[in-house]
């Protein structure tokens, strides 16, 4: 061999010995970079890969009526994926398709897309379905047990209760305002999975158990609440009219028996991308403003019958129409009576004379009575959303003095249907009223809670109280308003009729008829209010409201079985 050939031999040794050299360097230095330098970087990207969090949705609360019958339960579902290995084998659509009444076509047309490692095949499927499927354990398929929320009573009281999405956390309603509650705590599964994301049967598993919602039980009553949709539902389509509320109270309590508007939805029909279909989800009687006419008469004759500037028999000279500040006030039908009482004043839904007992109180009084009754501020009740109404007093920006005559009969304020029924409630509750609420108790794994009556305030005496009872006593049975009467009882109310108001000022054309009344009269036990939105064939409360009135009063005082005003008597003369 040459002196050049060994030479260059040697080279081709050093240089292969270099190569190996610097690639093994290299190499232990990626290797030093990826376990010490980027060590954490790639353990949380490894982690992601193999550890698996699996969240576990706890059971849902039940909704119940008062006398404890489900209105909102959860029950549990399965929905049905299938991964890459699924698609292997036509005989496993098959075993699938029969368990699911699918045809394979179907079930192997779900192939899979790019980057995707499963597909879900059929969603919500019952639980008895889903076992079958869990048993049969086919390969590729996995079955995910889910809570659904069902509504036993249909779409019965849809607005109050509201619904969830498809997390199972409430979006609207009581399901939305008291999800704390009702949703109760979720727990999670940690494992360590396969590229599949399914369980390494002899690696790590932890399970944190979730916590189960708490059952709440409501002071609506499922038969009342139906009772007052299907009378809503006759009196709007009868009068052709736009919509309407009805609620039901126990005015010694605050609690709400009932409480229905229209529009509606349908609970098992939601569809929550179409806009025009969310303004149905609204509680029209606690997020709805409007002028509620005659009706407030009952609250100014309050506040001058507490101050004692009136009696029932106080009287005053209804000669015709009255001008305020170049405005000129009518009565309702062009009608005057000469000299009338106070009673009568109810009796005839006057307005000259609630004008007449307006300028008695002044602005000064007039509102600090309009706030006692809760005009113009929340309820509190257990729903969000809640309007506060619209109140102008003679210290707000904008306030005429007209306002204070007008705001006598009705117009010119704004309330909700719950901050009226809410007040007139206090009448007949002997002047005190109460927060009106929807929760009777909840009920979890400690026990039971219960939640008792709340006395927000007096607002005007007892003798108050019992003097305007007996006033609207007469109105509702000797006055204008005779088809509220309900055969064996006394009741007392008061019609509203409210015109709506528009670009050219206030119209006939468009009313809201109402009426609001207790009964027995001299120990109530129920308050109801209807109201119905723009009436076609008749406009006002003395036609439209006062028979819906009549006939949901009288199957309530034979349900909660109260005995007629005469037997009453008769018992108390013994």
């Amino acid at each position: 061999m040459t002196q050049q050939t060994s030479g260059l031999a040697r080279w081709r040794l050093i240089l292969v010995v270099l190569l190996l050299g610097g690639g093994t360097l290299a190499l232990m230095w990626q290797m030093a970079r990826l376990q010490l330098v980027e060590h954490e970087k790639y353990q949380k990207q490894a982690e992601r890969e193999h550890w698996v969090k699996v969240p576990i949705v706890p059971d849902r609360g039940t909704i119940r009526d008062a006398n404890g019958h489900p209105l909102a339960i959860a029950v549990s579902t399965f929905d049905v994926f299938v991964n890459g290995d699924f698609f292997q084998s036509r005989q496993r659509a098959e075993a699938l398709g029969r368990l699911l009444e699918m045809s394979p076509e179907t079930i192997m047309s779900r192939k899979l897309e790019r980057g995707e490692k499963e597909r879900l095949v059929a969603a919500s499927v019952s639980y008895q379905r889903g076992v079958r499927i869990k048993e049969q354990a086919i390969v590729g398929v996995e079955v995910r047990e889910k809570m659904e929320r069902v509504y036993p009573e249909d779409s019965l009281a849809a607005s109050v209760l509201g619904f969830v999405g498809r997390d199972n956390v409430g979006l609207t309603g009581l399901e939305k305002d008291l999800n704390l509650e009702l949703g109760g705590v979720a727990g999670m599964a940690v494992y360590e999975g396969d590229s599949l994301h399914r369980p390494i049967p002899i690696a790590f598993r932890q399970v944190q158990p979730p916590k189960g919602g708490v059952d709440v039980i409501l002071t609506i009553d499922r038969y009342v609440q139906r009772l007052v949709e299907s009378q809503l539902d006759k009196a709007v389509a009868k009068h052709r009219a736009k919509g309407g509320t009805i609620i039901v109270m126990n005015p010694k309590t605050g609690a709400i028996l009932a409480m229905a508007s229209r529009p509606t939805f349908d609970l098992a029909r939601l569809n929550l991308a179409d806009n025009a279909q969310s303004e149905l989800y609204r509680n029209r009687a606690t997020t709805d403003m409007y002028e509620p006419g005659s009706v407030l008469k009952i609250l100014t004759m309050a506040g001058a019958l507490d101050e004692k500037l009136i009696t029932p028999n106080t009287a005053f000279m209804d000669n015709g129409p009255v001008v305020k500040y170049g405005w000129t006030i009518d009565t309702w039908n062009g009608r005057h009576h000469g000299r009338e009482t106070m009673t009568q004043v109810l009796q005839n839904s006057c307005n000259v004379g609630a004008v007449w007992i307006s300028d008695l109180l002044g602005p000064e009084r007039f509102y600090k009575y309009m706030k006692r009754f809760g005009l113009g501020q929340p309820t509190y009740v257990e729903l969000s959303g809640e309007s506060p109404g619209v109140v102008r007093t003679d210290v707000d920006p904008g306030w005429r003095p007209i306002d204070l005559a007008t705001n006598s009969f009705g117009q010119g304020i704004a309330i909700t249907p719950l901050q009226l029924a809410t007040a007139v409630s206090a009448v007949a509750n002997g002047g005190l009223l109460m927060r009106p609420h929807l929760v009777k108790a909840v009920r979890g794994e400690v026990g039971v809670r219960t939640f008792e009556p709340v006395v927000v305030r007096r607002v005007i005496s007892p003798e108050a109280a019992k003097q305007l009872t007996e006033m609207m006593r007469a109105a509702a049975e000797d006055g204008e308003s005779k088809l509220a009467i309900v055969p064996d009882y006394h009741i007392a109310g008061k019609t509203g009729t409210a015109s709506i108001s528009g670009e050219g000022g206030y119209t006939q054309q468009s009313t809201i008829a109402s009426f609001v009344g207790f009964a027995p009269y001299n120990d109530p036990e129920i308050l109801v209010l209807v109201k119905i939105d723009e009436p076609q064939d008749e406009p006002w409360g003395s036609l439209v409201a006062s028979p819906v009135f009549s006939a949901i009063t009288r199957d309530l005082l034979t349900y909660f079985r109260i005995p007629p005003t005469a037997m009453v008597a008769a018992q108390g003369t013994r």
